[in-house]
């Protein structure tokens, strides 16, 4: 038999279902289809992952809101652009539209600017109230404990000393430290500066023990050099 008749013979032993099943568009090769019952994702669609709804304590339009309010944008400003978030350009574009006789826009923008003072003016005499009474009420405790004797308590955050109530002003500045961490660097600057301030005495003594002294030049720049770190000391902690 001649290799031409073998290799018809090969082509005619085909599978019938192979040798019937057109292979082209949308039609993939036996081989290649999915078989009953198997699905193509075996893991699915991970949960949620389309329309997730937002957790109950979410409130995702307010961050969208935010989102985009803060969003900066450029406007002009005269001759040049700048940029600026939307929330400012809105209420800029309030106020020219304002300053050019708009009455609507004049009303929206004094009510807007009145609303604003008025809410600065509740939370600054509200502070005010809160600092007034932690630092009459601390000053108490303190005496009290100084009365019993009692000194193994911490002592407060802020301290009552470094809360200054300005009466003239109805400010409040704190200058001391406000938590743990801050103590424990005011402690730190604390003793520095004690340690500078022995050491400016010192030299300053060498000086009126011996002005005439040969080092002088050096003991005047020392002193000079400690008078600027003592600065820097007092400008960090108050």
């Amino acid at each position: 038999m001649s290799k031409s008749n073998d290799k018809e013979r090969k082509a005619l032993a085909v599978q019938p279902q192979q040798a019937t099943y057109d292979v082209g568009y949308r039609k993939p090769p036996s081989h290649g289809r999915f078989k009953p019952g198997q699905s193509g994702n075996p893991k699915g669609r991970p949960k949620g992952a389309k329309n997730k709804s937002p957790a109950l304590h979410e409130e995702r339009l307010k961050s969208i809101v935010l989102e985009e309010a803060y969003r900066t944008i450029k406007v002009n400003d005269g001759d040049k652009p700048v940029s600026v978030p939307i929330a400012q350009a809105v209420i800029r574009s309030l106020a020219v539209n304002a300053a050019k006789g708009n009455q609507r826009a004049q009303r929206l923008f004094t009510e807007l600017l009145t609303s604003t003072e008025r809410e600065n003016a509740r939370l600054h005499n509200e502070w005010l109230d809160t600092a007034i009474t932690y630092k009459v009420e601390w000053e108490k405790e303190l005496r009290r404990r100084e009365r019993l004797g009692i000194t193994d308590l911490p002592e407060p955050l802020p301290h009552p000393d470094h809360i200054v109530v300005d009466f003239r002003t109805n400010n409040v500045r704190i200058t001391g430290p406000m938590s743990k961490e801050e103590k424990g660097e005011w402690d730190m600057w604390l003793g520095k500066k004690a340690e500078f301030e022995a050491e400016l005495a010192e030299l300053e003594q060498m000086l009126l023990d011996d002005p005439e002294t040969s080092h002088l030049k050096f003991i005047e720049d020392d002193i000079e050099h400690t008078k600027k770190v003592l600065g820097i000391i007092n400008r960090v902690i108050g």
